[in-house]
């Protein structure tokens, strides 16, 4: 049995999303980091970061933070969407770090500095949503040339990109000049699993 620690980020639903498409059975215990409980010291002794998500592994004793981590222990647990192959393997790792590394980070700092950041800054805003948009078109480029994120097969590239992409609307983007991310939106959407994983903590 797996506990999952998380909330409704898109950090968060990576790690949901996962333990959905390869079928683990977990326990999902809600971290309200609006009112601060990544903090308290329940939760700091599972994360020292006091970030979501995390998970405790009870069968293998094994406590994972960072949503990186997370993902690629869970393909490597169950032998699932992440490939064994060299080559295929770090081809995904690499758009998996692309995402912890730039899509993260750049879109975060747009969200907040066009939606919470107390007094608006244009050049901030200026500078994130032009990266924002820069990165759009990496992943356009990318998957104009292959199917997935990493090659022709579903991966942990995929399901780590896709809760940043699928928050266009609320992060008041449109995915319209960029036709071949939209369509990989679109299909992921339409996955069960996918789905779950959105929904999670509810």
């Amino acid at each position: 049995m797996i506990d999952l620690y998380t909330f409704t980020t898109p950090n968060g639903r990576k790690a949901s999303i996962m333990l959905e498409e390869v079928g683990l059975d977990y326990t999902v215990h809600s971290i309200d980091i609006s009112k601060g409980e990544q903090f308290t010291p329940e939760f700091v002794a599972v994360n020292p970061n006091s970030k979501i998500p995390a998970i405790v592994d009870r069968d293998a004793d094994l406590t994972i933070f960072e949503s990186g981590a997370i993902l690629i222990y869970l393909a490597d647990k169950t032998g699932k969407l992440l490939s064994s192959e060299v080559k295929q393997r770090f081809q995904t790792i690499e758009w998996l770090m692309f995402q912890m590394g730039s899509i993260g980070p750049m879109f975060g700092q747009y969200n907040h500095f066009n939606k919470y950041a107390p007094t608006k800054i244009p050049y901030a805003i200026e500078r994130y949503h032009k990266e924002t948009l820069r990165l759009y078109d990496v992943l356009n480029n990318q998957l104009a040339k292959t199917k997935y994120i990493s090659g022709d097969d579903y991966s942990i590239a995929d399901i780590a990109i896709y809760p940043w992409v699928a928050a266009f609307e609320f992060m008041d983007l449109s995915l319209d000049n960029h036709p071949q991310l939209k369509h990989w939106y679109e299909t992921l959407k339409q996955r069960p699993a996918v789905d779950r994983g959105m929904k999670v903590p509810g």
